[in-house]
C-alpha cells in the first residue's frame, strides 16, 4: 500500500503537469469533479460506513475618486498543487472535506489519508480514481516514511490535520519553500459551567458534555471536551448527573455497549494509561478507569481536581478521561484558560448574558460555542447545513492556522489576486515631479479624500 519515493515523485509530475495544461481552471471540470465525489459518497455509502466501522468501532471595490476612470476586483486563482493530509478519528470526512474546497478553487491535489484508518484509507485510494480525474487527482497512502518524502517535496499550499507536534514538524517542512499551510491541530478545550437555575437545563447540559467528550469517537476529536470548569459548590451535584447520564447512555458495563468507540491502536492506549497511572491522577478519579488492553477499551472516567501540572491537565488527552476543575467563583474561568495556550474551542454554558460577553471579549480560542458542543463541526459535516458559510472552522496559536468550511474551504485553497484597471484618460501632472507647492497641497488632499478642496486647488479658489 505505502508509496515508493519515484511513485510519489511521478504522481507529483503528473499533477504539476495537469495543472499547468489549465483543466483545473474551467468550471466545468470543477464542477464535474465536485458532482463525481457527490456520485462516490451515494454511490458507496455502506462501503464507507463498513470502513469506518472496522477502523473505529472577489468582490468589487470602491476606489478613491482621484483615480477615476478606474475600477477594481479581487480575482480568486487557485494555488496549484495542494497537499492534503487527514487524521484517523473522522477519515472520510476530514478527507473530503478540504478536498472539496481544493477542487472548487481549481486545484491539483495528492491526499494523503492517515494510515492508522486502514480501511478508510484503502477505501478512498480505491475509489477516488474511479470518481475523479485521477490526473488532477490523487492518493498516496503509507506511513511516517512516507509522509516524510512527501513533505520533502515542493507544493504550493499543505493542508494538514493532525496534532500539534506534528503540525510544528509539517510548518517546518513547508517554510522550506515558503509554502503557506493551514494546520487543523488540537488542544485542551474546555467546558465552563455556570451556576444553572433551572433543573431541566443542567439535565440538557450535562448530556451535551457528554456528548462533546464521550459520544464523538470515545474522546478521540480535537473539538472534544478536554475539562470543565465549575464552581466547587456545584461539583458533586454535577459528578452525579455526569454517572447518571453516562449509565443511561452506555448501560452499566460501557464496554458492552455498541455506542462507544475503542482507541484506535495500542500505542493511544498505553499512552492513556500511563496519564491515569500518575498515583496523584489515580487518586482524583471519581468514577470509571477501567481499561481492557485488550479490546482498546478505556470506560467513560472523570476526575475531581487532579494536579493542574500533571500530564493530563498540561497535554490534550485525547480519550475518555474528563477531569472536572473546581474554582472559587465561575468568574475565575476566564483567567485560568488564559494561563494556558489558546483553544481549538471553548463550551460555555451560562444563560448570564453579561458573562457572555467577557468570555468573548476575554479569551482566545479558534471557536466559542455557547450552551452546546460539538454542533459547529457537526452541523458543517452536513452538505445541506448553511452554517457552513456563516461559521468558518480553526484555530488560533497552537490550535491552528487557518480556517476551512464552506465558503471559508475555497478561500483557504484560492489566492485573492488584485486586479485594477485604468483608462488613459485624466492623466493627473501632480503625481509627477517636479515638485513644487501646488503638488503637494494636491497629493495631501488626495490622501485625505478631501475632494472638496481639492476641486478649489484645482479652480485656483485655495491657497
Amino acid at each position: 500500500m505505502a508509496a515508493a519515493m519515484g511513485e510519489i515523485e511521478d504522481k507529483l509530475a503528473e499533477l504539476r503537469q495537469t495543472f499547468r495544461s489549465g483543466i483545473t481552471k474551467s468550471v466545468a471540470w470543477r464542477k464535474n469533479q465536485l458532482r463525481a465525489l457527490i456520485e462516490l459518497l451515494q454511490d458507496n455509502e455502506d462501503k464507507i460506513f463498513k470502513a469506518l466501522h472496522q477502523d473505529l468501532g472577489k468582490h468589487p471595490r470602491r476606489l478613491p475618486l482621484l483615480f477615476f476612470p478606474a475600477s477594481g476586483e479581487v480575482v480568486s486563482e487557485p494555488f496549484g498543487v495542494v497537499l492534503i493530509c487527514s487524521a484517523w478519528n473522522f477519515p472520510i470526512n476530514l478527507a473530503l472535506e478540504p478536498l472539496i474546497g481544493a477542487i472548487a478553487a481549481g486545484n491539483t491535489v495528492m491526499l494523503k489519508p492517515s494510515e492508522l484508518a486502514v480501511e478508510c484509507a484503502s477505501f478512498l485510494a480505491e475509489t477516488i480514481p474511479l470518481y475523479l480525474d485521477c490526473k488532477a487527482i490523487k492518493v498516496t497512502n503509507g506511513g511516517v516514511d512516507v509522509c516524510e518524502q512527501l513533505l520533502q517535496q515542493k507544493w504550493n499550499k499543505i493542508f494538514f490535520t493532525g496534532s500539534p507536534r506534528v503540525g510544528s514538524i509539517v510548518m517546518s517542512a513547508a517554510a522550506k519553500h515558503l509554502t503557506p499551510v493551514t494546520l487543523e491541530l488540537g488542544g485542551k478545550c474546555p467546558a465552563i459551567l455556570d451556576t444553572l437555575s433551572s433543573p431541566l437545563d443542567i439535565k440538557v447540559t450535562v448530556k451535551r458534555i457528554i456528548g462533546g467528550k464521550f459520544a464523538s469517537c470515545n474522546g478521540q476529536v480535537c473539538i472534544g471536551v478536554d475539562y470543565i470548569l465549575v464552581e466547587k459548590k456545584f461539583a458533586a451535584t454535577l459528578i452525579e448527573l455526569l454517572k447518571t447520564t453516562i449509565k443511561k447512555f452506555y448501560g452499566e458495563n460501557p464496554k458492552d455497549s455498541k455506542s462507544i468507540s475503542r482507541i484506535i491502536n495500542e500505542y493511544h492506549f498505553e499512552r492513556l494509561r500511563k496519564l491515569l497511572e500518575d498515583p496523584l491522577v489515580a487518586d482524583a478519579i471519581v468514577h470509571g478507569g477501567l481499561l481492557d488492553k485488550e479490546n482498546l477499551f478505556i470506560e467513560p472516567t472523570i476526575l475531581l481536581d487532579p494536579p493542574l501540572d500533571a500530564e493530563i491537565m498540561t497535554e490534550e488527552i485525547f480519550g475518555p478521561i474528563l477531569p472536572i476543575i473546581t474554582l472559587n467563583n465561575i468568574q475565575e474561568s476566564i483567567e485560568f484558560i488564559n494561563s494556558r495556550p489558546k483553544p481549538l474551542v471553548i463550551y460555555a454554558f451560562t444563560k448570564d448574558e453579561t458573562f457572555k460577553k467577557q468570555i468573548v471579549s476575554g479569551t482566545s480560542s479558534g471557536s466559542l460555542i455557547f450552551n452546546d458542543t460539538l454542533v459547529q463541526v457537526s452541523l458543517c459535516f452536513s452538505i445541506l447545513s448553511q452554517l457552513c458559510d456563516v461559521l468558518p472552522f480553526g484555530g488560533v496559536g497552537q490550535s491552528g492556522i487557518g480556517r476551512y468550511h464552506g465558503h471559508y474551504s475555497f478561500e483557504t485553497f484560492s489566492h485573492e489576486k488584485a486586479i485594477m484597471q485604468r483608462s488613459f484618460f485624466l492623466e493627473l501632472e501632480p503625481r509627477y515631479p517636479p515638485w513644487n507647492d501646488f503638488k503637494m497641497k494636491f497629493l495631501r488632499l488626495a490622501y485625505d479624500f478631501d475632494y472638496f478642496n481639492l476641486l478649489l486647488l484645482l479652480l485656483g479658489l485655495k491657497r
